[in-house]
């Protein structure tokens, strides 16, 4: 079997960081390579590959129809390539680590980001209990306030009562004065004879 090697470019504004690598990985196999490799170059993405003339004309032909979902592909170049290429298994493994690190480093960020969180969310909950402390203070002058408000009405009661009991003891003065006026007036009109 004669294995062929091959150089795969692939341009666009978004190539990077939309999965391409993992995809390609999973074409590689599934075409039956024997050597792959990809690296992200210059905002680019390269595949590096070895297999017989099937294995790499169906990986070229998937990788033409075959995009990740968020990529935005311009163009593929590809080109005959001489240098080495490594075994699909080591490729594998060395992609492997280099997920996990990256999930380990985006976990890291991930939890510094949540800590962070976590300190804007204490600084809230802190300026909350201040809002509260004052509101609860306000509350307790509105109280002081209803009460004060109550013994003025206490107070604006009692007066309306008192001015009520005035009202009525002056009216029986005034009618029992008036009733002794017109009493003397007859008197008076009888002596002096209008009546």
């Amino acid at each position: 079997m004669v294995l062929m090697k091959k150089r795969l470019l692939i341009k666009g504004p978004k190539v990077q960081d939309v999965g391409y690598r993992l995809l390609l990985f999973e074409l590689a196999v599934s075409s039956g390579l024997v050597g792959f490799q990809v690296r992200n170059v210059n905002g680019d993405v390269e595949a590096l590959i070895e297999g017989d003339e099937k294995s790499i004309d169906g990986f070229i032909k998937a990788v033409m129809t075959t995009y990740p979902p968020h990529a935005v592909v311009e163009r593929i170049i590809t080109e005959d390539y001489e240098g080495v290429v490594m075994k699909i298994e080591d490729f594998y493994r060395l992609f492997t680590i280099q997920q996990l690190v990256k999930i380990a480093t985006a976990g890291v960020e991930l939890l510094n980001k949540q800590d962070m969180l976590l300190s804007k969310q204490d600084a809230l909950l802190s300026k909350q209990d201040i809002m509260i402390g004052k509101q609860d203070i306000m509350i307790q002058r509105q109280d002081e306030m209803l009460k004060k408000q109550d013994l003025m009405l206490e107070k604006q009661d009692i007066t309306i009562r008192e001015i009520k009991g005035l009202r009525e003891d002056l009216k029986a003065f005034v009618e029992e004065r008036f009733s002794k006026i017109e009493k003397e007036i007859a008197i008076i009109k009888e002596k002096i004879g209008l009546k």
